[in-house]
Order: structure tokens, then sequence, then C-alpha cells
């Protein structure tokens, strides 16, 4: 089988729209290839949510563990956000060896201060230097090349939110003549939205933020393609469903004591998919070879 950073760059080059559910675990990224994802992304913010660390305290290792895990369970290629890269282009250096050697595929880079701070969330920008930004992914590109020329990496701008579209756009012609793969955006309106893919010399990545509080546009992955987008990130996807559906289910059960938003039916369905996906079939099958067969013993069915 190719590698994953192989497959990834054959879909960036055949110019393979890029879907990109936001998951945070093992299970999450199994159910979204069983049900046909290409590709799927470990975001910084289902990262800190999920572990309630947050966001901006997450540090690489704990960011590269959680990817890892879930490109360990999968067949299909994993994209990382890499937030600041952890420093400056030395530490962002180190970061594209870390992912490469955990198997994650590509990552996106972008031009935030580091130590990220916890503000980012309430879309407070702090914006490192043109050049500066510039030799972080100049470096990142190098060290690409270095380790595996086939990993992706993707330039990420958040100076729309500060200096405004003609300075992210500058960003992204900039990180496309240093050897960046890809480039992402935030564009505010409608009008940059449909601009950005023309403007800025990369395939471009556009972030579908459900939930923000700004008013940033949403799209579906048909409407971004047709603009001309290369992929689209659904950013906090797993972590939104994860609390709302939880939390109607935990509020009942406190209630009444019981749960009725599945029906028996549907649960004995959910389960036997959760024992699908993780495999357990072919664990009952070993077993009745090897230590069941031994013992004389059938194995209960649950």
């Amino acid at each position: 089988m190719k590698r994953m950073t192989t497959q990834l760059r054959a879909l960036v080059k055949a110019g393979k729209f890029l879907e990109l559910p936001a998951v945070h675990d093992p299970l999450g990224a199994k159910l979204a290839e069983s049900i046909g994802f290409k590709t799927i992304y470990n975001g910084g913010f289902v990262t800190g949510g999920s572990t309630t660390i947050s966001e901006p305290l997450l540090t690489m290792t704990e960011q590269i563990t959680v990817a890892a895990n879930m490109a360990k369970a999968v067949d299909i290629p994993v994209i990382m956000d890499a937030g600041a890269g952890w420093g400056e282009p030395l530490h962002t250096m180190r970061t594209v060896r870390e992912c490469i050697r955990a198997g994650i595929a590509g990552v996106h880079i972008e031009d935030q201060l580091f130590p990220k701070r916890a503000h980012y969330h309430t879309y407070v920008a702090h914006n490192i230097p043109f050049n500066e930004f510039r030799d972080k992914i100049r470096l990142a590109c190098v060290q690409r090349d270095q380790t595996d020329r086939d990993f992706v990496i993707i330039a990420r701008s958040d100076a729309c939110r500060e200096q405004g579209y003609k300075e992210a756009v500058k960003r992204m012609r900039m990180a496309c003549d240093e050897g960046a793969d890809m480039g992402l955006i935030f564009p505010r309106t409608p009008a940059e939205t449909k601009s950005a893919p023309k403007d800025c010399k990369l395939p471009m990545v556009y972030v579908q933020s459900r939930g923000n509080r700004d008013g940033r546009p949403l799209y579906s992955f048909k409407q971004l393609e047709d603009m001309g987008y290369a992929g689209s990130i659904d950013a906090i996807l797993s972590v939104g469903v994860q609390y709302h559906f939880m939390r109607k289910a935990l509020l009942e059960l406190k209630k009444t004591g019981d749960y009725t938003g599945i029906s028996q039916k549907d649960y004995i369905t959910a389960r036997k998919g959760v024992e699908d996906l993780i495999g357990l079939e072919d664990y009952y099958r070993i077993e009745r070879e090897t230590v069941e067969k031994t013992e004389g013993k059938k194995p209960k069915r649950r």
C-alpha cells in the first residue's frame, strides 16, 4: 500500500477536492473512512475541546499523539493542524519531521504568534511579521523535501482578520514562491471567498467554521468546489456534534433515569457497528481457531 503522504500528494496533484471532516479520535476516523471519505482532518479546536486542554495550551506532543492515533487506525491520509509550528523556524522543522515519523500526511502552518493566546478564540489574530512567516514556511518546505517530498505543507494566514484580505493574499503568494503546496486564509465576505482561489496562486482550502460568531460565510463542499477551492475543512464537526447530542442524552438520563433518543433496534445496530469498526469479528475468528478451540468452548454472543 502507498504511504499516506504519497496518497495525499496524488489527490492534490490530480486536483481532487479534499473533503476534510474534523475528527478527534480513532473511532471517528474509522467511521469517516467507512462512510467513504478519502481524507480526514485533526484540528486544534477538536483536540483542544475533546481533551479539555484548549487549543492554545496544546503541546506539539499532545496534538501529534491524537493525529497519529487516528492515522494508525485508517488507510486514508490524515491532515493535522500544526498551529504555529510550536515555535520559530527551527521548531517548525522539528514539527514537520515528527509528523512524518508519526504517519501524518500533511499539516497546515499558520502565521499566528507562538505561544498562541486564548484570545484567538475571540477572533483576535496575533500575526507574526511577513518575513518571519516567510522563513517559517520556507524551512518547513526544506524539511519536507529532506524527509518526505510527498508530505503536504499548507500555508495558513489569519491576516484577513487584522491586516485585511490583500495582506492575506500577499502571504499566500509568498508561500507559493517558498514551496508550499496549498494555502488557507479566512475570507470575511462572500466576495473575498469567491476571489481567493483566483488571487492566491496556491490551491486553496476553505475552513468551514460552524457555529462561528463573527459572520464568516458557510458553504457546502459543492459550492466551494464550484468556486475553485481545492478542499474544505469542516473544522469543529466532531466536538460540536458530540457536545450537542451527548448533552441531550445526558440531560434525559439525569432527569428520567432512561434514554429514549435511540430505539433499542437502532442501538443494537450502533453497538454492532462499533464492534465491526474496531475489528471484533476478526478477533472472534482468531479465538475460535486458537484458544476457544483448545478449551472446547464456544464464545457466547453478547
